[in-house]
């Protein structure tokens, strides 16, 4: 691999030796470490593993983007090559020790890592789109969610690259071009912090890792760390992550039963996550059932003890001024917690977010797909999710119902359950 620059004025021709060295070779694999993942994938797989080992589920591939055919640009032929590939990485023994670094992975669960195979994929074309879909035992197949999203995402680009007849330079040239005037405004506002968010859908492994060498040069106070875990150890950044929609989700599927027991699942995961992590990981994602459940299902004691709340759909202004509320309403002073602010950002956005809530309540950024995947090209969205747990099929609500998932029926239970009545629903930027 190449190392970047000390000098920023090099990065063109720093970008140039990518280009012209042949790492962008369009035939080479997208995936080529397992670490090369988000670090929320580890984290949770660390409860899975310990808690719940032998916990059945399947995880599903979506593309949200309407009108994009995937199947008409992205071969099956690419994509089993890619996913197998995949399924034969092993961690390497400096990755292990990169991970034992971070001191919250224990040495068992190391040792499960280190003699993982990943679960079986499957994968068959289904009219213009893919079912992919992965069936395991919960900590056997948990990784499979970035890796995938990842690999799609790059064979779709280089297709779509070849099909245009454009050129990666070319693409790579706006990609800086963009990334350089994100930078100019991003120096002038020094308060912002923020961590990139976007390995699930970026344009490229290369370019991600453009995009972070960059940032780490021109941006080093306001850079807080990368959810990446094979570039956050290239870089010496602080991998960034703590859970996802999807432990909720399992969690549904393990206690389903009652009505009752469904609904105390939610609190279930933030008490096993607390006793797992503590303070260090304590950022709460609220939006799984809907934000207005959140937040009267998380008691006072967690409200004290947990630092901060992650955001992740609906209007991200509405979402501040109702974790403010109810801070102040609880007695805490809201300026010492945080919202990270993780829901389809760009920069206009951020800066929007930030002037709002100056001074009024501690911000971050969770910066995914438009900082990395900002080239010109309609941004996917994509997503796998844990579809069934324990044999049950899991569900989402979301503050917006687009993102929302699950069997019908299921969903009309679980609405019933959470007191869900929100009605927003917005097309998926991202």
């Amino acid at each position: 691999m190449l190392t970047a620059p000390k000098d920023p004025d090099r990065i063109a021709s720093f970008v140039d030796n990518f280009i012209r060295r042949g790492e962008m070779n369009s035939r080479e694999p997208v995936i080529q470490s397992l670490l090369d993942l988000d670090y929320y994938k580890l984290t949770m797989a660390q409860v899975a593993w310990k808690r719940f080992p032998s916990v059945p589920v399947r995880y599903a591939f979506k593309n949200r983007t309407k009108g994009v055919k995937l199947a008409e640009y992205v071969s099956e032929e690419d994509l089993r090559r890619e996913f197998e590939r995949i399924r034969s990485l092993k961690f390497a023994p400096d990755e292990l020790n990169y991970l034992r670094d971070q001191k919250i992975f224990s040495e068992p669960f190391l040792e499960f890592l280190k003699n993982l195979k990943l679960s079986p994929f499957t994968l068959e074309r289904n009219g213009d789109t893919y079912k992919i879909e992965v069936l395991g035992t919960w900590p056997e197949a948990i990784l499979w969610e970035t890796l995938i999203l990842s690999a799609v995402n790059e064979l779709y680009y280089r297709a779509l690259l070849a099909k245009e007849g454009r050129s990666e330079v070319a693409a790579w040239a706006e990609g800086q071009r963009r990334l350089t005037e994100k930078i100019k405004t991003l120096k002038a506002n020094p308060q912002i912090k923020f961590s990139d968010f976007g390995t699930r859908r970026r344009y490229s492994r290369l370019w991600q890792d453009n995009v972070l060498s960059r940032l780490v040069l021109e941006l080093p106070n306001q850079l807080v760390g990368t959810s990446n875990v094979a570039l956050a150890k290239k870089y010496n950044l602080r991998p960034i992550g703590t859970f996802a929609h999807e432990m909720y989700m399992a969690f549904y599927g393990i206690y389903y039963g009652s009505d009752e027991e469904i609904r105390n699942s939610h609190n279930k995961v933030l008490l096993a996550w607390w006793e797992e992590y503590g303070e260090p990981l304590s950022i709460a994602l609220t939006d799984t059932y809907g934000t207005d459940f959140f937040f009267r299902d998380f008691t006072l004691e967690q409200a004290k003890a947990w630092k901060a709340l992650r955001h992740d759909s609906g209007d991200p202004i509405e979402f501040g001024e109702k974790a403010i509320s109810f801070y102040k309403k609880n007695g805490i002073d809201p300026m010492t917690k945080m919202i990270v602010f993780s829901d389809g950002l760009d920069l206009e956005t951020i800066l929007k977010i930030t002037a709002h809530f100056r001074g009024r309540i501690l911000v971050a950024f969770g910066w995914g797909t438009n900082l990395t995947n900002d080239l010109g090209f309609k941004a996917l969205s994509l997503v796998v999710k844990v579809v069934e747990s324990c044999g049950h099929s899991t569900v989402k609500l979301s503050d917006n119902l687009a993102k929302a998932m699950g069997d019908p029926d299921e969903v009309e239970r679980a609405k019933k359950i959470f007191g869900h009545t929100i009605t927003a629903s917005e097309e998926c930027k991202y």
